[in-house]
């Protein structure tokens, strides 16, 4: 029987091998990944406020594996061989008849002094030391900032760091402490969140305004210390350090034969084929697609890559010329903790809506879909 491997147990390797199954591919699917479950990061902006648990954040697969017929391969991957026919892990070689890549991306942490910083994305645990972190402090400077990779400028992940800012924002109002704090925004980017859309931008950094958070905006990090972020035109004296990098791909395409972006991300065209190598395939994080600039690095537009992939696959399968292209699309809910803004924008246009407490909610119900999805 043919064998699809799928590396990678997050969205896009999710909704890749869900989308083969719809489509009634009849092969052995093998997913690779060093843990069986699913860490929603999407709702760990929420976990400093006390409204979601760590642990109930974790999603087991089991179930999921059980009902696409999945087989599990609880490994690391190290790297390919023969043109991505077979997969190197920690725990053996796989050969396969397709390669998916879904591995997602891995953060840049070249920044002198990072490890004074949390970075959010990182995972439940980190969200969780945001929230033991911001119970133990009684007044003091909360710095909270992103950068991008400069040789890929779209990999990053700018959206959850506005949502922690307003978050904790609000928060602290709630809790009847934000008078003993300063919260300060910080970003390399002149108009950081540009890829929402202009509008969107006007709308964030209004907000801030609003709020009375102070912006430190255009100026190149330096580094960051122990209490302290160093621009080039001064610094940041702060008792806590939010801070998201860009991103880049995971260290094992090193070992590869896979083409790189300069970014460090695999190169793919619209139909998320790898450039030169047959029936290996990436969605996600991972890859560097063509596409309009603003867009987004986020798990709606790996599951749009997915379903593209997986209708792609199909074909092949089936003896058809492949000819599904990926939709570029961008929804985001900028989470303030009691509402939200959202924005969409396609290829056709832009949406801003006003900031109104049904978004907060709308956010959940999206989040009740993915958890019933996967569980």
């Amino acid at each position: 029987m043919r064998n699809i491997t799928i590396v990678g147990s997050g969205f896009a390797g999710l909704t890749a091998a869900r989308e083969l199954r719809k489509r009634k591919v009849d092969a052995t699917i093998t997913m690779i990944s060093p843990r069986r479950e699913l860490h929603f990061l999407p709702s760990s902006i929420w976990l400093p406020a006390g409204i979601r648990q760590g642990e109930r954040l974790k999603v087991p697969l089991d179930h999921f594996l059980n009902k696409h017929r999945i087989d599990f391969v609880e490994a690391s991957v190290t790297g390919l061989k023969d043109g991505g026919r077979i997969t190197v892990t920690d725990q053996g070689e796989l050969r396969n008849d397709h390669l998916v890549v879904a591995t997602g991306g891995r953060f840049i942490r070249k920044l002198p002094g990072i490890e004074h910083a949390l970075i959010p994305c990182e995972g439940i645990k980190v969200g969780e030391e945001i929230g033991r972190r911001l119970d133990a402090l009684k007044g003091g400077t909360i710095a909270v900032g992103f950068a991008t990779n400069p040789n890929e400028p779209g990999a990053m992940r700018g959206g959850p760091m506005f949502e922690f800012l307003f978050i904790i924002d609000t928060l602290l109002r709630q809790q009847g402490k934000r008078p003993g704090f300063q919260i300060v925004f910080f970003s390399p980017a002149p108009r950081p969140g540009a890829r929402l859309g202009e509008r969107a931008v006007d709308g964030l950094l209004q907000e801030m305004k609003n709020r009375g958070i102070v912006t430190r905006l255009g100026r190149k990090i330096l580094r960051l210390e122990q209490r302290k972020v160093v621009l080039e035109d001064g610094e940041i004296d702060a008792d806590l350090i939010l801070f998201m990098p860009g991103l880049t791909g995971p260290a094992w395409l090193e070992n590869t034969e896979l083409p790189l972006s300069p970014g460090g991300m695999i190169k793919a065209d619209e139909l998320c084929r790898v450039e030169g190598l047959p029936n290996v395939w990436v969605a996600g994080d991972a890859g560097s697609f063509p596409g309009p600039d603003w867009m987004p690095k986020q798990a709606h537009q790996a599951d749009l890559q997915a379903i593209a992939l997986a209708a792609n696959i199909a074909a092949v399968e089936t003896g058809q010329q492949p000819g599904t292209r990926f939709k570029p699309e961008l929804v985001c809910i900028v989470d303030t903790l009691d509402s939200g803004m959202l924005v969409f924008r396609n290829e056709r246009f832009n949406f801003v809506g006003p900031k109104m407490k049904l978004f907060h909610w709308l956010k959940r119900m999206f989040e009740r879909h993915y958890l019933t999805t996967f569980r």
